[in-house]
C-alpha cells in the first residue's frame, strides 16, 4: 500500500468515523463520499457549503478569498465513445476544444497511446456512469467514483504552481480548498492515469 494513503489503523488504533465527520455540515451522499474519502487516506484540506454554483459565474459569488486556484472542469469523450478524459484548467480561462484535441492527442502518442481523435463533450448519462456525477458538479473528486480507472485525468501544466486549489466535492453547493501536496497525494490514492498539459 502507498504510505501516503493510510487507512483508518494508526498506531494500532481504529479512528473513530463518526467523531471525524461530526465536524462537518453534510449536504448530500456525493459531498459525504468525498470528505469521508479525504478523511479515511489521511489527505487534509478544508471545505465550506455556499448557495449552488453550477457554473463559473454563480460559483464565484460564493468563493472565499483564501488564495487558492479555482479550476474548471470538463468531461470529454473520444469519437468512438471508449475514452474519457476529465480536463482542469484555471477557472478564468476558456480552452477550445480543437486545441484541447491538439494537446491531449501530442501528449497520448509521445506515450504511444492513440489519440483521441475528435472530442465532444460526455452525455449527462456517461458522466454518471463513469464519474457518478451530474453537470455542476464535475471535479477530480469525481475519480473516486472510477474503481476502474477508465478516465485520464488532464491537467493545465498552470495548476502546478498554485499552492493550493479548490474543487467542487461533487456537489455544486459545496467547495474544497487543497494544498497541492495533498492534491497529489489524493491523486496517488485514487489511481488513474494523471497527464499535465501546457495550454498556452
Amino acid at each position: 500500500m502507498n504510505p501516503n494513503c493510510a487507512d483508518y489503523a494508526a498506531n494500532g488504533l481504529i479512528i473513530n468515523e463518526m467523531t471525524k465527520m461530526d465536524k462537518y455540515e453534510i449536504i448530500s451522499e456525493r459531498q459525504e463520499k468525498v470528505l469521508r474519502y479525504l478523511e479515511e487516506h489521511n489527505i487534509p484540506f478544508t471545505t465550506y457549503n455556499h448557495p449552488e454554483g453550477k457554473t463559473i459565474e454563480e460559483a464565484k459569488r460564493w468563493w472565499h478569498d483564501d488564495g487558492s486556484v479555482h479550476c474548471k472542469n470538463i468531461f470529454m469523450r473520444n469519437h468512438k465513445g471508449d475514452q474519457h478524459y476529465l480536463i482542469c484548467f484555471p477557472c478564468d480561462y476558456d480552452l477550445a476544444i480543437h486545441d484541447i484535441e491538439h494537446w491531449l492527442k501530442d501528449v497520448l502518442v509521445s506515450q504511444g497511446l492513440k489519440a483521441p481523435g475528435k472530442l465532444s463533450f460526455a452525455s449527462p448519462e456517461r458522466m454518471m456512469r463513469h464519474l457518478g456525477l451530474e453537470p455542476g458538479s464535475v471535479s477530480p473528486f469525481g475519480l473516486i467514483n472510477d474503481t476502474d480507472h477508465h478516465v485520464i485525468l488532464f491537467l493545465d501544466s498552470r495548476l502546478k504552481d498554485a499552492e493550493s486549489l479548490s474543487f467542487h466535492p461533487n456537489d455544486c453547493r459545496g467547495t474544497v480548498v487543497i494544498s497541492q501536496t495533498a492534491f497529489q497525494q489524493y491523486l496517488s490514492c485514487v489511481g488513474n492515469k494523471v497527464e499535465y498539459i501546457t495550454t498556452c
